[in-house]
């Protein structure tokens, strides 16, 4: 899913020149995307819990393959190549919905307990990864020719379909998926009763996604502007501060297991030193120390990320687990799309600014998971096999 956006942008500007388009109808091939994968999100999750999680990551990414095959085959033999490129990356769009946020979902199937938190942070880790990799990715694919990126996606596409085709074994569901109006009825039971503190969980994803992104943007800017810096190089420094990010997702599911209070403590800690991060960056415009205190940054996303994961992913049963993700996947996503435009119309307002009303929104947000996630006393116990899912005391009966 990661790879969808971030493997184009390196090839825009040609994308513009091969095509004969402007740079607004290029971005439309970002947006497009993000546009049909917010959209469909809550769908397949829905179908996934529905019938099974497999049963939707097949299909979807075949079609994310097939996407991306004819935006490639558009771009190197159609004549009005331009609408083809577009239908492509809307199959995209409706393919990446069926993936990550779905897997999610499949990890709070499969694993239990400590084991939970720790799979869900690798999920995390390797979301993180795909960041990493994809601008690079994408910059050596176009030096081979132009629309390159568009036919790395079916080949990345072909290697995830055959492992989770093989090595991915589902549970049998032990009862039948309940009548639509049931589960839409225990959908708003569980948002009556869990609402609060879900919804919080879900804007603090979100926060994390969009001032991440948003300062990417404003760095990608700095060094192509400022610095002269394009091309695989300039991919390899917007890495950086994702590296970061990955290895403390990583380092966070490893620890967590599935004590909620420290869970919440780690929360709040990665919002400080983002609230923190931001607040400083304001001090420095050269770029060694910009991507040293920015890199703090993406260690209080890496915190957050995976503790939010394994709350949100434990707070309801199996039977409704894949909606109740996929929305945050959905609105993670948003928050992804929101970064880049509101960010630009921040930076032509002030620097400053900016950066001190990132640092705000942050603070507020923590302050706001400090008062509004609350943390039930749980019961120790020493088998995971006792808990049914990962927080026995937060999920809500509603069979």
């Amino acid at each position: 899913m990661t790879l969808g956006n971030s493997m184009l942008i390196p090839i825009l500007p040609r994308l513009e020149t091969e095509l004969g388009i402007t740079a607004f109808q290029a971005s439309l091939t970002i947006t497009i995307f993000s546009i049909t994968a917010a959209i469909f999100i809550p769908i397949l999750g829905y179908m996934s819990d529905r019938f099974s999680r497999k049963a939707i990551i097949v299909p979807a990414l075949i079609l994310y393959g097939i996407g991306g095959l004819l935006a490639g085959v558009s771009a190197a033999w159609f004549n009005s190549a331009y609408i083809w490129i577009m239908i492509g990356r809307a199959l995209q769009g409706i393919g990446a919905a069926g993936t990550a946020p779905i897997a999610m979902a499949l990890t709070g199937d499969l694993f239990k307990g400590g084991d939970q938190s720790k799979v869900l942070g690798i999920v995390e880790a390797s979301n993180g990864f795909g960041k990493v990799l994809s601008p690079i990715v994408g910059s050596l694919l176009a030096l081979l020719v132009w629309y390159g990126p568009f036919w790395g996606f079916p080949v990345f596409v072909l290697i995830s379909l055959l492992l989770t085709m093989f090595f991915i074994k589902e549970k049998k569901k032990k009862k039948k998926a309940p009548p639509l109006g049931k589960y839409v009825k225990g959908l708003f039971s569980v948002f009556k009763h869990e609402g609060r503190w879900l919804f919080t969980a879900y804007l603090a994803g979100a926060t994390c996604l969009f001032t991440l992104f948003g300062i990417l943007f404003y760095l990608s800017d700095t060094l192509e502007t400022q610095y002269n810096i394009d091309g695989v190089l300039k991919g390899a420094i917007l890495a950086i501060p994702l590296l970061f990010m990955m290895i403390t997702s990583l380092t966070t599911g490893s620890k967590i297991g599935k004590d909620i209070k420290r869970m919440k403590k780690v929360i709040i800690t990665g919002f400080l030193l983002m609230t923190i991060s931001f607040a400083s960056l304001v001090f420095f415009t050269r770029l060694v120390p910009f991507i040293g205190i920015l890199a703090i940054s993406s260690i209080g996303t890496g915190l957050v990320l995976p503790c939010l994961n394994s709350l949100i992913t434990g707070s309801v049963g199996a039977e409704r687990r894949g909606f109740v993700t996929s929305l945050y996947g959905s609105v993670r996503f948003l928050g992804v799309a929101a970064g880049p435009p509101i960010f630009e119309a921040l930076m032509n307002w002030s620097r400053t600014g900016m950066f001190l009303a990132t640092a705000g929104l942050t603070l507020f947000v923590g302050l706001l998971c400090l008062v509004l996630i609350h943390v039930k006393n749980q019961k120790n116990t020493s088998e995971d096999s006792e808990v049914t899912t990962l927080f026995k005391k937060l999920q809500l009966t509603t069979e």
